[in-house]
């Protein structure tokens, strides 16, 4: 930690101190009256000397204004509320600009592209093309940086290994910090189950019959994304080809997405929503699957373990009380190999701001904002968050035991093969096309994705 002189440092600590006090009436005050969770009135008094404990000059971008922009997420709806604090502690004010998904992923890449200097820090949905593109700016001047970063306050070691890889880029450099840490898990409407004789099944046959059995018009017996494009369907179907052993792009980059191993994933995600799923399930996106899950319309979803945060939220959820997580399915061969993702935030290499960007960046991800965010229910990549009784009681023990159970099964590297290569965009669209057809029957799986691998090769120049 940067050590201060005795009266540098005491000004420095009055300073804060006196802006966090400002802070923690702001969040009391919002607890009060139902603006944000109670408990994190409680965690930030556990936390804000946290804060003041960092060897940096919090208020030396004091005056500036930068603006976050991210998708609608569990992120951005936990953050936002906590950015007074931020406000208080450094005298940056924050706009932040929230768009639905296919908004932002639309929007932002022109926009990007353009040179625009906003927003300074935006959650970054494809580091690939992000990078690629030249639209971060490289971190790794500000964390050599010791008037800037205090890298034992901020504690690497805290994120889970999974997560500090995930933000380094092939070329060594940071371009992200994350802020989420997901695996794909398994949500049960026990009562569903229960009312017809059915177990929580663990391989993916048994989660195909287990639907179909369920699915009787009115209640479906599975709902899972099925839209045709690479930020809808792949994600998920994803997990089911990596269970069989296959890949979309393999770990040399060559496009696998037509071997046997994939075309069987494929083959069992897409039967199983024409056998149990809803009506138009082919046009869903995880909204869509979320809220027949919430509403109690269908049996099983099999999605980001972060979503239980809503289905565990009685005031969101009508199954709270009979909701279970469970593990990802496994393929024949015995293998779960869920899908994963830790979400990032970046700098926008074309921000007036990047010192009160990154003094942002620094505190979104920081043990004690981490904290804050777990009391919420939100997954953090931090072990101190998710080992702490707030996160357990807003998460929930077994959502929170099934998520990490899902995330040690994981495989970064085949994921990160595909999502973050370059053009990654390009191929993912061509892969969610195929499921799609498999879930349609426009097209047999392997006809679909034999096909969707040339278009995916033609791009790669394969």
């Amino acid at each position: 930690m940067k050590q201060y002189g005795p009266t540098q440092g005491n000004i420095l600590g009055s300073i804060n101190r006196r802006f966090l006090l400002k802070a923690a009436a702001c969040i009391t005050g919002a607890a009060a009256i139902g603006r944000v969770p109670a408990v994190w009135a409680a965690t930030f008094d556990e936390v804000k000397d946290q804060y003041m404990s960092a060897g940096i000059d919090w208020r030396q971008a004091a005056g500036s204004r930068i603006q976050l922009a991210g998708l609608t997420h569990p992120w951005m709806e936990t953050i936002r509320p906590l950015v007074p604090i931020f406000t208080n502690l450094t005298g940056i004010e924050v706009d932040v600009v929230e768009q639905s998904n296919t908004e932002y992923i639309t929007e932002m890449p022109v926009k990007l592209a353009a040179k625009s200097a906003s927003p300074d820090v935006y959650m970054v949905w494809a580091q690939g093309q992000a990078v690629s593109g030249g639209w971060l700016e490289p971190l790794s001047s500000f964390l050599a940086d010791s008037s800037l970063h205090d890298a034992q306050w901020w504690d690497d070691d805290d994120n889970f290994p999974g997560a500090r890889s995930f933000s380094v880029w092939s070329d060594g450099e940071s371009y992200t910090r994350t802020i989420t840490a997901e695996a794909q898990t398994l949500f049960v409407n026990r009562a569903l189950l229960d009312a017809k004789g059915q177990s929580i099944p663990g391989t993916f046959d048994e989660l195909r019959a287990t639907a179909a059995a369920l699915n009787d018009g009115d209640v479906s017996g599975i709902a899972m994304r099925g839209k045709a494009t690479g930020d809808a369907v792949a994600w998920p179907a994803g997990g089911y080809v990596f269970s069989h052993g296959g890949g979309i792009l393999g770990l040399d980059g060559a496009v696998a997405m037509d071997s046997p191993e994939a075309i069987a994933g494929v083959d069992i995600y897409a039967r199983t929503l024409r056998e149990g799923g809803p009506l138009g399930v082919a046009n869903y996106h995880w909204l869509e699957a979320l809220n027949d899950f919430l509403q109690g319309a269908t049996a099983f979803g099999c999605d980001s373990s972060n979503f239980a945060t809503d289905i565990s939220n009685p005031d969101k959820s009508q199954v709270a009380d009979v909701a279970t997580f469970a593990a990802f399915p496994k393929a024949p061969s015995g293998v779960s190999k869920p899908n994963m993702w830790h979400w990032l935030t970046g700098i926008n290499r074309f921000s007036e701001n990047k010192k009160a960007a990154w003094l942002f960046l620094m505190w979104a991800t920081s043990k004690p904002t981490n904290l804050l965010g777990g009391a919420a229910g939100l997954a953090t990549p931090r072990t101190t968050a998710w080992s702490s009784d707030a996160f357990k009681g807003a998460f929930g023990s077994e959502a929170a035991e099934a998520a990490l159970a899902n995330l040690a099964n994981t495989d970064g590297d085949i994921m990160k093969a595909t999502w973050f290569h370059p053009q990654a965009g390009q191929v993912l669209d061509a892969f969610a096309i195929a499921v799609n057809e498999a879930i349609t029957e426009a097209k047999d799986t392997e006809s679909a994705l034999k096909a969707a691998a040339e278009t995916a090769r033609r791009a790669l120049g394969q």
